[in-house]
């Protein structure tokens, strides 16, 4: 299925300009792949749902003023978040090089003039708050809000893609005023107060 109809299918109408550099980013993520095996996404139909999984929350977020994703990989959701929202600065966290090395070149050939690569890990990073914090596979919710502290004021909030653990994971954090989203098997793990965590 064409990428344009596999996101209106899902709800999400983007503009064609946006369409077009997500599409470009699909085939620059397909040709590095090849030689670099930077996602286990191998084809265009696995590299369009993730894509979509990425791009889901924008149906129900507001619009962040500035973005923080740690451990990016090969751009999910961060890269492709910075391509749908192009006036918000976005971070993208990933301390493998080779990933980094390819998050660089996406940003430059798609001239994504809102993205900054940091190609070392989150705990490296220097302080200052965000108003969204994203992050994707990459370790347990309570780690993750433990690496976040540093980038957390009053009004950010915390997005983080999660499968079925995150039943477990969220005992005792209501008090962040948690909202769980669900799309087949992807759990979108809201956190509204991250102040509050």
């Amino acid at each position: 299925m064409p990428l344009t109809s596999l996101l209106e299918t899902n709800g999400l109408t983007l503009d064609k300009e946006t369409v077009t550099s997500l599409e470009r980013f699909a085939a620059l993520l397909m040709e590095w792949n090849r030689v670099h095996n930077l996602t286990g996404a191998k084809t265009e139909e696995a590299i369009g749902e993730q894509i979509l999984d990425s791009l889901w929350p924008v149906t129900f977020l507001p619009t962040p003023y500035s973005l923080l994703d740690i451990g990016t990989g090969a751009g999910f959701p961060g890269l492709v978040l910075a391509i749908a929202l192009p006036d918000t600065p976005c971070t993208l966290c990933e301390p493998l090089q080779k990933r980094a090395a390819f998050l660089r070149y996406a940003a430059g050939e798609l001239g994504l003039k809102n993205v900054t690569v940091e190609a070392r890990r989150v705990e490296a990073l220097p302080a200052r708050p965000y108003s969204l914090i994203t992050s994707r596979a990459v370790t347990e919710t309570r780690e993750l809000i433990g690496w976040s502290r540093p980038f957390i004021d009053e009004t950010t909030q915390m997005l983080f893609y999660k499968g079925e653990q995150v039943f477990s994971e969220i005992e005792g954090l209501q008090r962040c005023d948690i909202e769980l989203v669900t799309r087949d098997k992807r759990h979108y793990l809201w956190i509204k107060e991250a102040n509050r965590c």
